[in-house]
């Protein structure tokens, strides 16, 4: 890529890796838990943090919140997670799994850890996995501490 900056070939990397690594997720979770990557990324996320807002998840995955609520009641319609009142906050509720949704999530974490050994940790040494780590979540720190690219709704 002659004539781009730096900053031009990290991005062109970083988006088409993350989108072939994501597809591929996406791919393997639809084949063996009937799931997409993004139905799996919430589960994961409700398992890790129990009666979580739709908020909170609109703020994780840096998306809107009505794209986070329809994906919510989608995952609800499928009974794999259900809202409860926050009791903190009568107009909002909470989210969280239900048993099914637990066991849906526990096994589709461990296919998607072994496709990641697939697709990551077969072609990157650990150690150079690290480096990129390390430079991903500087730059992430950097957007998110300036509330770079949150959707207005």
């Amino acid at each position: 890529m002659a004539g781009t900056s730096a900053n031009e070939r990290l991005f062109d990397h970083l988006v088409r890796c993350e989108t072939r690594i994501y597809n591929a997720l996406g791919e393997r979770l639809k084949a063996e838990h009937g799931i997409v990557a993004s139905q799996f990324e919430f589960l994961r996320y409700l398992g890790q943090h129990p009666q979580s807002r739709v908020a909170d998840l609109a703020v994780n995955f840096a998306i809107g919140i009505g794209a986070t609520s329809k994906g919510i009641d989608r995952l609800e319609a499928r009974g794999w997670v259900r809202r409860v009142p926050n009791p903190e906050d009568r107009r909002s509720s909470l989210v969280e799994l239900t048993p099914s949704g637990r066991e849906l999530a526990g096994a589709a974490e461990e296919t998607f850890r072994a496709q990641l050994e697939v697709l990551i940790g077969s072609a990157v040494a650990p150690d150079r996995v690290e480096a990129v780590i390390s430079v991903l979540a500087e730059l992430r720190g950097a957007l998110e501490e300036r509330n770079v690219g949150l959707p207005a709704g």
